[in-house]
């Protein structure tokens, strides 16, 4: 899992490094812009998604805690002209919109899938090779094959069939016990 990670922040940077160079900025604007600008969006962006407040207002005041060092006078950013400001943000949106802050696990065909499988990740000893068997003999492609029958080029027995065999019957269920019949709580004290 964590080489994805890897991969995603290396594909991230891998977009976003060239960026930044090609707007032949002062390398003071072009630091602020890789350093500040763009994670600050990016963070504003996540903040849009939370649906609980408090992870929201923590996110915008990160934000914010960027942004700030950028919007004093002494920064070289607000002495450009307001068409170049313009153009560095829509530059720090596009690059803030590379970086994939999905929400699959829980959304769409992927997140039920996931979802679905959560069940199976600590599968007890008793339960691996059951789940192997029902997949090697029991589910069949839309051929009518199963697994097995692909793997050995022959047809098996059902596994149904063989587990009946197999297995003892269950014991018969006990008989139902008379419940005691109830005591009138309230009926003495009106009485």
């Amino acid at each position: 899992m964590t080489h994805r990670l890897v991969a995603t922040l290396a594909f991230f940077f891998m977009m976003v490094n060239p960026r930044v160079p090609a707007l032949d900025l002062a390398p003071a604007i072009a630091q602020a812009m890789r350093n500040d600008r763009i994670p600050a969006l990016s963070l504003e962006r996540a903040a849009a998604r939370r649906t609980r407040a408090e992870p929201r207002h923590r996110r915008r005041a990160r934000s914010a805690q960027r942004l700030a060092p950028l919007l004093t006078p002494s920064h070289p950013i607000p002495s450009l002209d307001r068409q170049t400001r313009r153009h560095l943000e829509q530059v720090a949106g596009e690059c803030a919109a590379l970086f994939p802050r999905s929400r699959s696990c829980v959304e769409g065909r992927n997140g039920f899938l996931a979802l679905d499988r959560h069940g199976h990740h600590q599968l007890s000893p008793r339960q691996q090779p059951v789940l192997t068997a029902l997949h090697h003999f029991a589910i069949k492609r839309p051929d009518g094959t199963t697994a097995a029958e692909r793997f050995f080029a022959q047809p098996h027995p059902s596994l149904f069939e063989q587990v009946l065999e197999r297995r003892p019957w269950p014991a018969r269920p006990a008989r139902r016990r008379p419940r005691p019949a109830r005591q009138p709580y309230l009926v003495p004290v009106a009485a």
